[in-house]
């Protein structure tokens, strides 16, 4: 077992901030010669499908950091820094094994803002469920005086170490050519988009970012907001795009910082101002920011930045003295010298002139791949995490469904489909050959899956690629009449699996009397093995339906969170149809009539089997959703599901597919 002298946990999609640190200290470490390793854990208010942070996937890709797999194997550091603090507002689907001689749960977010001390997590409960998972003797430790305030209100007993963990920067990587303002000062701001980090009111935000030809407004992030508390766009904004320009170049072109947020929002530390005074930049902030930044940023409130950018603009010697000011007062207290000292002060200390390698791994053969074709990542994912060890899966899809690929931590290849292209079906049909025949000579791979339609591109694909075991995830609930011209294209697979339907009994698509060489398993769902419903606030998830329930809070859930919906309004796809039954939700099923599937079919069968209710407008919706308000009613439909309980088919498939990867290489095939 490898011994790192650091592992950091977190969610490693948040954007932002928290990112920005983790990869700061990454980088910190590796400089000074220490081992890294990043376990990633979902935060359970992180609901939609997305990649690994683009900074962080860079850490890995450069060997500065390596990944913790979530296989259950044990992870032993001599520091543990767990980062943000909302993962654990509810537990975890899976737990990492980590072994450490210190743990330390940085709070890089306050539990609460100006209207509710515990607004974003309860500091009891979340420090109740690290303890359990983690062990005693965890230091908590604020990132400013901001947040130890708000912790010491809502916890006052909770013991705080006497200095905080505030972030780092590395000011070589921020530091700018000496800027010359011109005769127009350019003021800005660059951060994620949210809501809380603008000004509420129009008045203060103009204040902050005038409306005014004596300024340039530059926006990097969330201008869109801006925008439309305003109602207009003024002439003299430059509103860009979140991830359209680095942070660097951004900065770059700025004469002033000016960030002001919402009232209530309580600012947790100010990356951003960090990186602004790093660059250069100075800085106009409100004065609640003077006890983390000092004499190293400009104080006052929005109606006071007209003046003080007039002022110091037309002072180049104050200017300077304030530019300097800041980067001096950034080096001496933020720069990555101090996140070595304090990590010096648990033990582990530098290694001058070491440079940072990757662990010795015991030698192996290296990993046989297979393709998974197509955008039905949902169900990719769920046989991908069940192949058995040694054999890895590369997922091969549109960017709809990359991000999902990239959240499950996969490999993945970018196939855009015709749309994305904006090209005609046969061009895209060449294309789609080209694509699939290189990735086939640079992967390998012991067998392609295909799911979805083999369209002709992918035909010729498997004609002019024969060595790999080509198969085919077949869909089947076909609505009755429509399909039939695909039958013909099974005949060019090595194997045809089949996703087992609940509604099998109303199936009247074409693949219920197409069963040559078809092999079937349960539904295939991404459903843990292990889920418990748990009872909570009255919850309503809806997926591809809009809905509401008086009284009922909406939510959005993942597979693994299921347990937590107390009802739900869905349409009748594959994926969502079989997980919401699998997890004994009460739930209205509104077919999509124009969707491929017969999604009309399985609702009217869910009915009648009395796993659900289903409707087929807005009105009956509403109407089927205000029965699930009854408490009784939702009982009867979820002891249903608990009767007629199907298994979930993706291990089998998993294991079917492994089995053709084995004749291949009994058939003597790379």
């Amino acid at each position: 077992m490898t011994l790192y002298d650091v592992a950091i946990l977190s969610d490693l999609r948040y954007p932002g901030g928290n990112s920005a640190s983790i990869v700061a200290e990454v980088r910190a470490q590796a400089a000074a010669g220490l081992s890294t390793v990043l376990i990633h854990v979902p935060s359970p208010h992180l609901r939609h499908a997305r990649p690994f942070q683009s900074r962080i996937v860079e850490c890995l890709r450069d060997g500065l950091a390596d990944l913790a797999h979530d296989d259950g194997t044990e992870v032993a550091a001599r520091v543990l820094l767990i980062r943000q603090p909302r993962i654990f507002t509810d537990e975890p689907a899976v737990v990492p094994k980590v072994k450490a001689g210190h743990t330390i749960v940085v709070l890089n977010q306050p539990p609460g803002d100006e209207s509710h001390d515990q607004r974003y997590y309860v500091f009891d409960e979340v420090r109740a469920r690290v303890t359990r998972l983690f062990g005693d003797g965890i230091v908590w430790a604020p990132i400013s005086p901001q947040v130890r305030d708000n912790v010491q209100r809502v916890a006052p007993r909770a013991p705080l170490p006497d200095t905080d963990w505030h972030e780092i920067i590395d000011i070589d990587d921020w530091a700018a050519a000496v800027r010359t303002p011109g005769d127009v000062p350019v003021i800005g701001r660059h951060g994620r988009p949210d809501e809380v980090k603008w000004p509420r009111e129009a008045g203060e935000l103009l204040q902050a970012y005038p409306d005014s030809a004596e300024v340039k407004v530059r926006i990097l992030g969330g201008g869109e907001i801006g925008v439309r508390r305003l109602g207009h766009q003024p002439q003299n904004w430059d509103v860009v795009e979140f991830g359209a320009e680095s942070p660097q170049d951004f900065l770059a072109g700025l004469d002033f910082f000016v960030y002001f947020h919402d009232p209530d929002w309580t600012e947790a530390f100010g990356r951003t101002i960090l990186e602004a005074m790093a660059s250069g930049v100075p800085v106009i902030v409100g004065p609640h920011f003077r006890s983390i930044f000092g004499d190293a940023a400009l104080y006052t409130d929005p109606a006071g930045v007209r003046d003080l950018v007039r002022r110091l603009h037309a002072d180049r010697a104050a200017y300077q003295a304030q530019v300097e000011r800041a980067r001096r007062y950034v080096t001496e207290q933020f720069g990555s010298a101090s996140h070595i000292a304090r990590l010096a002060s648990l033990g582990v200390m530098p290694r001058p002139g070491r440079r940072r390698t990757r662990p010795p791994v015991r030698p192996s053969r290296p990993n046989r791949r297979v393709l998974l074709v197509g955008d039905d990542v949902a169900r990719f994912r769920a046989i991908a995490r069940r192949l058995p060890a040694g054999l890895e899966a590369v997922v091969v899809a549109g960017s709809a469904g990359l991000a999902g690929a990239h959240a499950a931590g996969l490999l993945t290849e970018y196939l855009p489909g015709a749309t994305e292209l904006g090209a005609p079906p046969a061009r895209w049909n060449d294309f789609a050959r080209d694509r699939l025949g290189h990735l086939v000579e640079l992967y390998r791979p012991r067998a392609v899956l295909v799911g979805g339609l083999p369209q002709d591109g992918i035909v010729a694909a498997v004609e002019e690629h024969p060595l790999p075991r080509w198969l085919w995830l077949r869909p089947a609930m076909w609505r009755r009449g429509t399909g039939g011209e695909w039958a013909a294209r099974g005949a060019v697979f090595g194997g045809i699996l089949e996703p087992g339907e609940f509604a099998a009994g109303g199936d009247e698509g074409w693949t219920t009397t197409a069963r040559s060489g078809v092999s079937t398993v349960d539904p295939i769902t991404g459903l843990p093995d292990r889920l418990v419903r748990r009872d909570g606030d009255d919850t309503l998830l809806c997926r591809g339906v809009d809905a509401a329930l008086p009284g009922f809070r909406a939510i959005e859930a993942g597979p693994a969170e299921l347990g937590e919906v107390t009802v739900a309004v869905s349409r009748a796809d594959y994926m969502n149809f079989h997980e919401l039954i699998g997890a004994r939700v009460p739930t209205v099923f509104v077919p999509d009539p124009d969707a491929c599937d017969d999604e009309l079919a399985r609702a009217r069968f869910a009915a009648a089997a009395g796993v659900a209710l289903y409707a087929t407008d807005d009105e009956t919706a509403a109407t089927a959703l205000e029965e699930l308000a009854d408490p009784a009613v939702r009982t009867a439909l979820t002891r249903r599901c608990a009767e007629l309980a199907f298994g979930n088919g993706a291990e089998d498939a998993a294991n079917w597919l492994a089995a053709h990867c084995r004749e291949v290489n009994r058939a003597g095939h790379r």
